[in-house]
C-alpha cells in the first residue's frame, strides 16, 4: 500500500516481490541515494551533491541574462507555447479510452491548468522550467477533507529541497568468488530548507557546525517533480539545457574581452622619441631626457561631466607616446618616428564563430537570430535542416514538459477516488498532450505534402481501375486511415445529396418559369397523351423514389449503383417538395 496524505492506495504487491534486480530503478531526477537501516539510524550528509546542485542552478539562472542567450531562450519559449490560442494546450485521448473516462480525466485536466494559472503564467512556468532544468510545486490539500483533491500548489524554488531515496540490500547472490548484492528501493522523500541547501542568501550560511545539511522531511506525494530529463555522468544531477551553452558563452565572451583591449592598445597611431643624451653622464642625462618629455608630452584633456580642460601629466595610460634615450651613435641626434596602428582589427570572423558555436549549443536555428533577416513564407523545400531539427527539440521538451500536468491529475484522481491507480496507468499512457503552435513551418510542410500526393494521385490516375483499385490508392498514395475513408464516403453522399436538392430546386424552378411562359403563349394548345397516364407514371416514380431514399439513406457502405439510386431519389424527391 503508498500511503497518500493519510490514506493508502493498494498496489499490486505480489508483481513487487517477484522482482529482484542487481540495481535500484534508474531515476532521472537527481536524487541523493543512501544506505537505509541501522539500530541508530541513518547519518545523512548531502553538502557536496546540494552545493554542486545550487550552484549549477546559480550558474544557469547568471548565464541566461546573458544578452545572447536570453535572445536564444525568448524563441525557444515562443516556439514552445502559442499565447495567443484562445486553447494553449489541450489533451487527446487513443480510441481504447472510454468516453465515460475521458470526461473524467478531461475535467481534471482543466483543473489542473487552473491551479498553476496555466493561461496567464504559462511563459513564466515554461522559461523557469527550461532555465532550472527542473520545476518544483508544492501539492497543498485539505487535511479534514482530502477527497476534494487539491487546494493549491505552490512553487518551491529547488535550491530548497532535496529528493532523497532508502536503498537497502535485499538479497545476495554468491557465484563462486564474485558476491552480487540486489538492491531495493525501501522509501523515498524530501527533505527541505527554507533557507537553501549548499548555498547562501542574505549572506547567510546554511548548514551546521559540522558541516552537515539539516531540513524538513517531506514525503513523496506532496511535491511534484518535473526534471528536465538530462543528467551527468554520473546520473546524481539534473543538469539544464543550458549546460551545453556555459562553455561557448565563456569562450565568447574571453574573446569579446580580449578583442576589445586589442582594439583600445593598437588603435591610434603613436610616436616614437628617441631622445639624443649625447654623452652626458648618467644624472644629466636622465634629466634632460626628463625635460624633453615634459616639454613635449601632451596630456591635455576634456571633462566631459563638468566642462574643464585640465592636464593630467602625472598619470600614464596605454595609449600614450613611447620615449626612448639614445646615445653613441653621432650620425643620428633626437628622432620621432610613428608607430602604425593595428590592421584588421573590423575583422570579426572568430567572435562569430564562437556566437554560432553558442547558438548551435542552444539548439536554436542561427537565422532566427540575425536582425538582418526577415521573416518570409516560401515553399516547405526551402525550410533549413535547421529549422526541422528545431521543431524535434521543441516536441521533446513538450513531451518532458507534459509530465507537470500528468502529475497533478494522477494525485488529483486518487485523492478523489475517481481512478485506480492501476487504471491511471494505463489511461496516462492512451492520452496524449496537444500544444498550440503558431509554426507556419509545419503548415507549410503540411501542404506540401498533400499537393505531392495529390500530383502522384493524378499521374496515377489513367490506371485506377485497371492495375490498382479506389482503395489502394486512398490507402497508399493518399494515406488515409480505414477511420478516415469511412468519414470522407459519408460526408461525400451528404455533399451529394444536399448538392442534388439544390440542382432539383433550380431545375423545378426552370421548368415552373418555362411553363408559364408555354402557358402565357399558347394557353389553347392541344395536350397531347392521356392525361391520367401521366399523372399515375408520376405517382408511382415517386412512391419508388421514397421507397429507395428510406431503405438507403441510413446505409453507411454504399455500392456504386446504390450510391446512384440513392443521388437519383434525392432528386425525384427535392422536385416533389418543391
Amino acid at each position: 500500500m503508498v500511503k497518500f496524505w493519510g490514506f493508502n492506495i493498494t498496489r499490486d504487491k505480489e508483481k513487487e516481490k517477484n522482482l529482484d534486480a542487481i540495481a535500484p530503478v534508474e531515476s532521472n531526477d537527481g536524487s541523493t541515494v543512501i544506505t537505509a537501516g541501522g539500530s541508530y539510524g541513518t547519518y545523512i550528509d548531502v553538502s557536496q551533491i546540494s552545493k554542486s546542485e545550487a550552484e549549477l542552478i546559480q550558474k544557469y539562472r547568471d548565464v541566461a541574462r546573458m544578452s545572447e542567450v536570453s535572445g536564444a531562450i525568448e524563441e525557444i519559449v515562443n516556439e514552445f507555447v502559442d499565447i495567443e490560442d484562445e486553447e494553449i494546450v489541450s489533451i487527446d485521448y487513443s480510441p481504447r479510452v472510454d468516453e465515460k473516462v475521458k470526461k473524467i480525466v478531461t475535467q481534471e485536466f482543466e483543473e489542473a491548468l487552473r491551479l498553476l494559472d496555466f493561461k496567464n503564467s504559462c511563459y513564466d512556468i515554461i522559461k523557469r522550467w527550461y532555465i532550472d532544468g527542473r520545476l518544483k510545486y508544492n501539492a497543498v490539500i485539505n487535511k479534514t477533507r482530502p477527497t476534494e483533491g487539491l487546494v493549491e500548489v505552490r512553487y518551491i524554488d529547488p535550491r530548497k529541497l532535496k529528493k532523497i531515496r532508502d536503498v537497502s540490500p535485499s538479497d545476495k547472490i554468491t557465484d563462486g568468488s564474485t558476491t552480487t548484492i540486489l538492491n531495493k528501493t525501501v522509501n523515498e522523500y524530501y527533505i527541505y530548507n527554507e533557507k537553501g541547501f549548499g548555498t547562501k542568501i542574505n549572506n547567510n550560511d546554511y548548514t551546521t557546525s559540522s558541516g552537515t545539511q539539516v531540513g524538513l522531511r517531506i514525503e513523496k506525494d506532496s511535491i511534484i517533480d518535473v526534471p528536465s530529463g538530462l543528467n551527468d555522468s554520473n546520473n546524481q544531477l539534473v543538469l539544464s539545457y543550458l549546460d551545453e551553452a556555459i562553455k561557448p558563452l565563456n569562450q565568447l565572451r574571453t574573446l569579446e574581452d580580449a578583442s576589445i583591449i586589442y582594439t583600445l592598445a593598437r588603435a591610434p597611431e603613436r610616436r616614437v622619441w628617441y631622445i639624443d643624451v649625447g654623452d652626458l653622464p648618467p644624472i644629466k642625462a636622465k634629466q634632460h631626457f626628463n625635460e624633453m618629455v615634459n616639454l613635449h608630452k601632451n596630456k591635455v584633456v576634456y571633462n566631459a561631466e563638468t566642462g574643464d580642460v585640465r592636464d593630467d601629466r602625472k598619470y600614464m595610460t596605454m595609449l600614450e607616446d613611447y620615449w626612448l634615450p639614445r646615445r653613441g651613435d653621432q650620425s643620428r641626434g633626437t628622432e620621432v618616428t610613428t608607430l602604425p596602428g593595428g590592421a584588421n582589427m573590423g575583422e570579426m570572423g572568430q567572435i562569430e564563430y564562437f556566437e554560432k558555436k553558442l547558438y548551435k549549443s542552444l539548439k536554436v536555428p542561427v537565422n532566427r537570430l540575425n536582425e538582418s533577416d526577415t521573416f518570409a513564407l516560401g515553399r516547405s523545400t526551402q525550410i533549413t535542416r535547421d529549422e526541422v531539427k528545431f521543431a524535434k527539440f521543441i516536441a521533446r521538451l513538450r513531451l518532458k514538459f507534459s509530465n507537470l500536468f500528468l502529475q497533478i491529475m494522477e494525485k488529483n484522481l486518487l485523492l478523489k477516488g475517481l481512478l485506480t491507480l492501476e487504471d491511471w496507468k494505463f489511461i496516462k499512457g492512451e492520452i496524449n498532450v496537444s500544444w498550440a503552435s503558431a509554426s507556419y513551418f509545419e503548415e507549410l510542410k503540411e501542404a506540401e505534402v498533400i499537393k505531392d500526393r495529390m500530383e502522384t494521385m493524378q499521374v496515377i490516375a489513367p490506371y485506377i481501375g485497371v492495375f490498382y483499385s479506389k482503395k489502394y490508392v486512398r490507402k497508399n498514395v493518399l494515406k488515409m486511415t480505414d477511420e478516415e475513408i469511412e468519414e470522407m464516403d459519408a460526408e461525400i453522399v451528404e455533399e451529394n445529396i444536399i448538392e442534388a436538392q439544390q440542382n432539383a430546386e433550380k431545375e423545378a424552378q426552370n421548368i415552373n418559369t418555362f411553363n408559364k411562359t408555354v402557358d402565357d403563349t399558347s394557353e389553347d394548345a392541344p395536350e397531347k397523351g392521356d392525361p391520367k397516364d401521366k399523372s399515375a407514371s408520376k405517382e408511382d416514380k415517386i412512391q419508388q423514389a421514397k421507397t429507395d431514399y428510406d431503405q438507403l439513406k441510413n446505409k453507411k457502405r454504399k455500392t456504386s449503383q446504390e450510391q446512384y439510386d440513392y443521388k437519383s431519389a434525392a432528386q425525384i424527391l427535392g422536385k416533389v417538395k418543391r
